[in-house]
């Protein structure tokens, strides 16, 4: 039995699916039982629990041999840091209590860096509790998801400008299509045990983009011309002004880490690098909306998932 925490979300459901069409049981764990039904759909078997309630979460991992577990954000929550925090006690206690036979977290690219640089330091942290389970281990750190560029195609389709944290425009930056990472998670939750106690795996796309691969993407797309335009340093604070305090916090240091280049990346001579078969374009195509609904006004690229 694989148990799979957040199957709900992109990433989840899409490991569900490879692990379902592999013949193999799923207990897909969600949050909201109206969200289990396309799991359902799949041959899963859905349990609801609260993340942060451990024994709900024990009760719902059960007698699975293995556990997928993914630290969702939560960017309604008034302290979206102080929420993962709890969330990520909670899973690991409810992994204590219920000794799965191996474990696969999704971490980050950057979470092996022992300075404050944001978003990949609370998987820094995360992952430091997470050695302390038993079991095989598995860390699959992951490059941002391609999906997160879809918060600004709308305002880039409108204006002509896809406005971006990444300066210099033309810094390649490593990027993954979530239904990858599924898939990548579930091949490595069927491979046979390595023997070692824990594996750390990084996961990206088949190669790496910029912001301006991204408007040349779009602009293909949609038929028009697209231009990335970094969004000045000294307005990003005012570019995350709707966010809770601590979200904005995370993301501006994440952002300044990735321009600095080299920090929110794949650990220095890591072991083993999967790369997706997904490109940019294809993971963009259905993120466009129909031409000639109103456009909103989001928030320029960042780090959320």
């Amino acid at each position: 039995m694989f148990a799979i925490i957040g199957a709900s979300g992109n990433v989840g459901r899409s490991t569900s699916s490879t692990l379902r069409q592999a013949g193999m049981p799923v207990r897909a764990i969600v949050h909201d039982s109206a969200k289990g039904a396309p799991l359902r759909e799949l041959g899963c078997e859905v349990a609801v629990a609260d993340l942060q309630d451990s024994a709900s979460l024990a009760k719902s991992i059960g007698d699975a041999d293995a556990v997928q577990v993914i630290l969702p954000l939560r960017p309604q929550a008034k302290d979206p840091a102080a929420d993962l925090s709890l969330s990520a006690a909670s899973i690991i206690d409810a992994l204590k209590q219920t000794h799965p036979q191996g474990v696969l977290v999704i971490s980050d690219y950057g979470a092996h860096v022992s300075e404050d640089i944001g978003m990949p330091t609370i998987f820094h942290e995360f992952e430091t509790r997470f050695r302390m389970v038993e079991g095989h281990k598995v860390i699959l750190r992951s490059a941002e998801h391609m999906h997160n560029w879809g918060r600004v195609i709308p305002v880039a389709l409108a204006s002509g400008t896809l406005p971006t944290f990444q300066d210099p425009i033309d810094m390649v930056q490593p990027t993954i299509s979530a239904q990858d990472l599924g898939l990548i998670a579930a091949r490595l939750l069927l491979r046979p045990e390595s023997g070692r106690d824990l594996d750390i795996i990084h996961a990206e796309g088949p190669r790496r983009y910029s912001a301006n691969d991204v408007a040349t993407a779009l602009s293909e797309l949609s038929g028009r011309t697209i231009h990335a335009q970094a969004v000045p340093r000294s307005q990003w604070t005012k570019a995350f002004e709707q966010l809770p305090t601590s979200l904005a916090d995370l993301l501006i240091k994440a952002n300044d880490a990735k321009n600095k280049g080299g920090l929110v990346d794949a650990e220095p001579n890591a072991r083993e690098v999967i790369h997706g078969r997904t490109e940019l374009i294809d993971a963009l195509r259905p993120l466009l909306p129909p031409m000639g609904h109103g456009h909103p006004n989001p928030q320029p690229n960042g780090r959320a998932r």
